[in-house]
């Protein structure tokens, strides 16, 4: 909204700052800031409102440490994170831009469910919450969405580049406009064209596999989110983390001097992504100062789901979905260890007549807790690890086999 009025207002009255609006930096930081304004004082009176609805989260017995002291604790605190992240946007970003229309209706569809789905837990009385097949389907349609926009919309392209040492020339290979070219972490030719992968000779099947990888990472994230969403603090911290340095992508990704240097594809209005991605961070780092140990709010499948679905399409229309193992590595571990936990419990039922298991529970947090270490420690080192992660993850644009 902002952006086009202050632009008509340059151009056609030349008001003295209007042009700031046009700077990448100057709104990726006011919308930050308004984020984190509307998410830590509106945020506390949406925490009251639930609050006095006994909108709270029904706590399973699971016999783990402090585990009674939550009851009461609103849940749905994902809606904190929604408006934090939207009212900025729609106000300093520019809408027309199709990177930012995708995410918008990311947020809005995966929030609807995540809501839907508390609302049955809460309301309903319904420990179960949505049915697990409706959440997937829901992830699957949105998966499909998201394919076919990158796959044949014209405004979502890569191009190569080329610098010379007075002026920018951007060559544009057309073989390569709409392409299926992604990034591949830590080697020296760094781009994989999924087309080759699969070998598709027909351009009219090329789509098939690609749709069907961009939805199985949507599927995988959103849920693997939702898995960590089980201490307080810890899904949401991490999640600024990764959040942040997707940013860091989207914004080299954008700047045709920065990606020549790294050797990187070029994506023309990738970076209007770095305002949406300041936007979220700062719901999320909002949300975190009332949900970090003792949290005052929950996530709920409101957040949980809606922030790793936005998470796995920001990765994918950066072309930085290989490197989303080692990103959102804590993610993986707790995923990988609920998958590791049921299917070794089902193959010694069966072998032994006994189910055994090799955690003490899973997801493995809660392994830790067992273990008798602290809420807020097991949390603290999560952070840690997911900070080297990070860091290991913006490693991989310069160092290479």
């Amino acid at each position: 909204m902002f952006y086009y009025l202050f632009e008509y207002l340059e151009k056609n009255y030349q008001l003295a700052g209007a042009s700031l609006f046009q700077y990448l930096s100057f709104r990726s930081a006011i919308t930050f800031i308004l984020a984190l304004v509307i998410s830590t004082i509106f945020g506390k009176k949406i925490i009251n409102f639930l609050k006095s609805k006994q909108i709270d989260e029904n706590i399973r017995k699971l016999d783990l440490p402090g585990e009674s002291a939550k009851k009461g604790t609103p849940t749905m605190g994902g809606i904190i994170i929604i408006l934090s992240t939207i009212i900025p946007i729609l106000l300093f970003a520019d809408f027309k831009n199709i990177y930012i229309i995708v995410l918008i209706i990311t947020t809005v569809w995966l929030g609807i469910f995540g809501f839907v789905d508390d609302y049955i837990k809460v309301f309903k009385k319904n420990k179960s919450g949505l049915k697990g097949s409706i959440k997937i389907l829901a992830q699957v349609v949105l998966g499909l969405f998201i394919g076919f926009t990158v796959y044949f919309h014209p405004d979502i392209t890569t191009r190569n580049n080329e610098i010379n040492d007075k002026k920018i020339e951007i060559i544009l290979d057309k073989n390569d406009n709409k392409s299926l070219r992604t990034t591949v972490p830590f080697f020296k030719d760094n781009e994989l064209d999924y087309v080759k992968v699969f070998k598709m000779n027909s351009e009219n099947f090329n789509w098939i596999f690609y749709v069907f990888i961009v939805t199985f990472i949507i599927v995988s994230l959103s849920n693997g989110t939702n898995l960590t969403d089980g201490l307080d603090g810890l899904a949401a911290g991490s999640s600024s983390i990764i959040v942040f340095t997707l940013g860091i992508f989207s914004w080299i990704s954008g700047n045709i001097i920065f990606s020549d240097y790294l050797n990187i594809m070029y994506l023309p209005g990738i970076g209007e992504i770095v305002v949406f991605v300041a936007a979220l961070l700062g719901g999320l780092i909002g949300f975190l100062w009332y949900n970090t140990y003792p949290a005052q709010i929950f996530m709920g499948d409101t957040g949980s789901l809606t922030v790793g679905g936005i998470i796995a399409v920001i990765a994918i229309l950066v072309r930085k979905e290989l490197i989303l193992p080692i990103l959102c590595g804590v993610f993986l571990i707790e995923t990988l260890s609920v998958i590791v936990q049921v299917s070794f419990f089902k193959y010694t039922k069966k072998k032994f007549g006994i189910g055994r298991r090799i955690f003490l529970m899973t997801p493995i947090h809660h392994h830790f807790q067992k273990k008798g270490y602290s809420e807020s420690k097991i949390v603290a080192r999560f952070w840690i690890i997911s900070i080297m992660l990070a860091i290991l993850s913006l490693i991989t644009l310069k160092i290479r086999w």
